[in-house]
């Protein structure tokens, strides 16, 4: 699909454990500057500060009832010390347990009031806390959050220290249990030398971690979660006078800690290059160079971001051109960079094509990078790189908070910056960036001093941080900075958190509908204010049209749509695709397709005729099929090689049983053998038969009214027709349950930790009770303060989370749960999940007055908030189409949890029976098969990565 990279960035960063630095503010500069542009983007903010230092950013967005609130302490990792690391993140976790005068999980009070896009992270530079809320719950979120900055220590017991510390390890094992899971402690070992802020993982070491005693963790938050090393950012629903005096009123009081210097500006550069190769459990080599860069705040940074989307940052990339089109070497290649507070990194990766030689594959990156670091982008890649920041910032700052919204932008600047403005001279960096500058900034940065890890096929090697490590003291509390000053508070905290009373009410937009000539069904729900219009084709079809096809027919005949389209070659329509700041590409499901277009409005007559394109004539170029074929088969082979997604691939097979039209992995991507003998002609009928006008409905969510877009998809829609009767999909029968438990082991030689699933099948999404089933299932996992995730998580301490949840589907559902565990609680876990199901569903232990109405308020009060951008919106129309429900659905569904009752969800929970569990466990069999087999649970198989038996198991 043809799309900005970004969100791919995004996550490689966070592995990494580095902030993400300039993303938003790069975003940002095409937006505001762009010349010729008629879109002037911006996040206005006010500021004041606390007498304790405490600095307050706030933007007013008044287009939902709700305010985020984002708090950003300047402590992460680079703040510790050689042998004493771990202990931000340690903190993140802590400081989601009791405070001083709020006794419980610090989510149950947020949980209560409908609060979205709530959490923590903790990074090299910082950590920070979000969640957006009612506007009349802002009171509680300021109480909660002022609780833990000020109001903290003393609820912080051994006890509770060794359960998180167990949570955090757990987490650790969860990441180096996943491929090529060792790879950036590595990276961060190697790029900076010893004793560096940046030498060491956020999530810190094991050995560290134990050594950790309460006075040490005590002084570490005494040293620097002081109001005046930290930023509140208050935005949406809010005005300045409000926020002074709410944040006064909570926060003044707080006593402001010690003055601590920041470790230096030192961005490590290297000067020679260096190499790592191992092996690990991986279907494929990939390869990773790194180079140390600049600093947060250099324009360096925004150069060579702009220097790495046109290497690596997209399907127009060089990168991408060579390596995955044309000599067909790679099956992915990416390249990012990105600034942090001491130095930043440039960043390439490769997914080396099966039967290929690492070593050309390495030659080929050296040989385009090397090339353009020499004579510099084009004026036409260096005008596309900027449209795609463009588009990216635009469509971003649609969110107030959360990962990336406005809210972190802002704290971002203002920490690291002193400016919460700082987003505008990026803006303006990025606008005045010339190929000579992109050009000097590759020749400063990247002529040497790289540092590659080849990671391929073969055994695990053992971790690197392994070994025997000194814990020195940590260093004294420093007394606190007598220049700040605290003001009176009457905040009376032993009545704990405010409580909310009154909530905003919903507001879902009007549907409006009208008919294309050609019969298409159109629903449009207007956005007015950012300049951006999204839109969703529903397709029958999908994962269900593959019986009588080949497993996987359907997902890889959408995912070639945007692989070459009428006079557009696959290279070509990514290349219009970012000219225009489009996004646009479709998509199989279970029970149906969908093929999207997000344009921004200047551009949108184009960005349709370009979809419109994409839909009636894609290509299906037999070079690309094959080209395609080879990547979609190494992800399947990805796939297999996760322990999370081999199991479910597993689990809906296992459920439904061979033949039925559901007995398919749910990720759509079926097997190997099925995609290596797909044809052309195969793709051309599955084209035919379910990408049509016919049956179809156009849902548009955006700055548009019908008047405006009418005509523009007349134009380029309306004459389409499909060819022929469309076939009639297969009936999807009712499966019966099993009569007895099942128990499937996979084994995953050398794991640290045991993938657990386990399932049945649940009645239809379109069922009548369906939503009485939903809630029934948020009580024992659906939330983080539900049963699963209390008892594995918070109690146990076995697992990094445990969740349950159910899958849309118009014939019967699976329902799953699931926990990572560590290896050796592998039975224990296993046998606390099926206690909690078995007395849940059993009604030994019902749901009580007190979860059901959590999950009531939970689900009811957040609707306001869970409407903010235009996605969410064009998600639920897509429900409503798909599952054929009335345009109130919302609205009706709201009131039928409303009405809901203990005796009602404990009477759906009944719909899960323990004695029809299947499970599915991922894990070292030499640890875990003799204590899973000694449970009892049910008849226990050892199978492969696609369900056969293995012999003599």
């Amino acid at each position: 699909m043809t799309q900005s990279r970004l969100p791919r960035v995004r996550a490689l960063v966070l592995a990494l454990g580095f902030a993400v630095a300039t993303l938003s503010p790069v975003h940002a500069r095409d937006a505001a500057n762009e010349a010729g542009s008629s879109v002037q983007a911006d996040i206005p903010f006010e500021q004041f500060t606390l007498p304790n230092g405490l600095r307050v950013v706030v933007h007013t967005d008044r287009k939902a009832p709700i305010v985020a609130v984002n708090v950003w302490y300047h402590v992460g990792a680079k703040n510790e010390l050689p042998g004493r690391t771990g202990f931000a993140h340690l903190f993140e976790h802590l400081m989601f347990q009791s405070s001083e005068n709020h006794q419980g999980e610090f989510f149950t009070p947020f949980e209560l009031v409908g609060a979205t896009d709530q959490n923590g992270t903790t990074n090299s530079d910082r950590t920070n806390y979000f969640q957006n809320v009612p506007t009349t719950a802002l009171d509680m979120a300021l109480w909660m959050e002022s609780d833990r900055m000020g109001h903290f220590l003393g609820a912080v017991s051994q006890e509770v220290l060794d359960e998180q510390r167990g949570v955090v390890q757990n987490e650790k094992r969860q990441g180096e249990n996943q491929p090529y899971g060792q790879v950036f402690q590595r990276l961060l070992k190697a790029s900076y030398p010893e004793g560096h802020p940046y030498s060491w993982p956020v999530i810190g070491s094991m050995s560290d971690l134990n050594a950790a005693s309460l006075e040490d963790v005590q002084n570490f938050f005494k040293s620097w979660y002081g109001p005046n090393n930290a930023v509140l950012v208050l935005a949406g629903d809010i005005d300045v006078e409000t926020a002074k005096e709410k944040v006064t009123r909570y926060f003044g009081d707080i006593p402001a800690g010690p003055t601590l210097a920041q470790p230096k500006v030192d961005p490590a550069p290297r000067t020679e290059s260096t190499r790592d190769e191992f092996t690990d459990r991986v279907p494929q080599a990939r390869i990773y160079r790194a180079w140390n860069i600049a600093e947060y705040g250099n324009v360096d940074v925004e150069r060579l971001q702009l220097l790495s989307q046109v290497l690596g940052g997209s399907r127009a990339s060089r990168l991408d051109k060579r390596l995955v089109h044309g000599e067909k070497i790679a099956d992915r290649v990416s390249a990012s960079a990105w600034g942090n507070q001491l130095g930043g990194m440039f960043f390439i990766s490769a997914d080396v094509k099966a039967g290929v030689d690492p070593a050309v594959v390495e030659k080929a990156l050296d040989e385009e990078l090397r090339r353009l670091v020499a004579e510099g982008p084009t004026e036409s890649e260096l005008e596309q790189a900027r449209t795609t920041f463009k588009a990216g910032f635009i469509r971003g700052i649609e969110r107030i908070g959360g990962f990336g919204g406005k809210a972190d932008a802002l704290a971002e600047c203002t920490v690291y910056m002193g400016d919460p403005g700082c987003f505008r001279e990026s803006l303006a960096a990025i606008d005045a960036a010339t190929a000579a500058d992109l050009k000097a900034a590759g020749q400063r940065w990247l002529a040497r001093g790289d540092h590659t890890i080849v990671v391929t096929p073969g055994e695990r090697v053992p971790t690197v941080e392994d070994e025997s490590v000194a814990h020195p003291d940590m260093p004294a509390v420093p007394p606190a900075d007598p220049k700040y000053t605290t003001v009176a508070s009457d905040v009376d905290r032993s009545k704990g958190p405010p409580v909310t009373t009154e909530f905003p009410d919903l507001v879902f937009p009007e549907l409006k509908r009208t008919q294309l000539s050609n019969g298409i069904t159109l629903v449009l729900a207007e956005r007015p204010g950012l300049p951006v219009v999204q839109m969703s084709l529903q397709l029958p079809g999908g994962y269900v049209a593959d019986v009588g096809r080949k497993l996987g027919t359907a997902s890889f005949t959408m995912g070639m749509l945007d692989e070459g389209a009428g006079k557009y070659s696959a290279l070509e329509f990514g290349n219009e695709a970012e000219r225009l700041g489009a996004n646009l590409g479709s998509s199989a499901a279970l029970d149906g397709g969908s093929a999207f277009l997000s344009a921004l409005k200047e551009n949108l007559d184009e960005s349709v005729a370009l979809f419109a394109t994409m839909l009636r004539t894609p290509r299906f170029d037999d070079a690309e099929i094959e080209r395609v074929r080879q990547g979609w088969i190494a992800t399947i082979k990805q796939e297999k090689a996760r322990p999370n997604s081999a199991a479910t691939r597993l689990l809906p097979p296992l459920l439904y049983g061979k033949g039925h039209p559901y007995a398919i992995p749910f990720s759509g991507t079926g097997d190997e053998a099925s995609i290596a003998s797909l044809t052309r002609d195969e793709l051309l009928a599955y084209h035919r038969d379910f990408v049509r006008p016919e049956g179809s409905t156009l849902i548009v969510v955006g700055d548009t009214t019908l008047d405006e877009i009418v005509p523009v998809l007349e134009k380029h829609l309306g004459q389409w027709k499909g060819q022929g009767q469309a076939p009639a999909l297969p009936a999807v029968a009712t499966v019966a349950l099993p009569q007895s438990p099942r128990v499937f082991l996979v084994d995953q030689p050398g794991a640290i930790q045991a993938n657990i699933y386990v399932g049945q099948l649940a009645p239809s999404t379109m069922d009548e009770k369906a939503t009485e089933f939903e809630i029934a299932n948020s009580v024992l996992g659906g939330e983080f303060s539900s049963r699963l995730n209390m008892n594995l998580r918070e109690d146990k301490h076995w697992a990094y989370g445990s969740y349950s949840f159910v899958q849309a589907a118009k014939g019967q559902r699976p329902w799953m749960a699931f926990a990572a565990v560590q290896i050796d609680k592998t039975a224990e876990s296993m046998a606390e999940l099926q206690r909690e199901i078995s007395q849940y569903a059993t009604g030994e232990a019902p749901a009580t007055a007190e979860e059901v109405a959590k999950i009531q308020a939970s689900e009811i009060r957040s609707l306001p908030g869970s409407y903010e951008t235009a996605n969410a919106v064009l998600g639920a129309i897509g429900g409503i189409v798909r599952y054929n429900r009335p345009d109130d659905y919302v609205v009706q569904r709201k009131d039928k949890i409303e009405a809901l009752t203990p005796e009602i969800v404990n009477a759906a929970a009944g719909t899960i029976r323990p004695g029809s569990l299947t499970w599915v466990v991922v894990g070292d069999l030499k640890q875990i098969e003799e204590g899973v087999r000694a449970l009892g649970l049910g008849e226990v198989q050892v199978i492969d990565a696609d369900g056969n038996p293995v012999a003599g198991k």
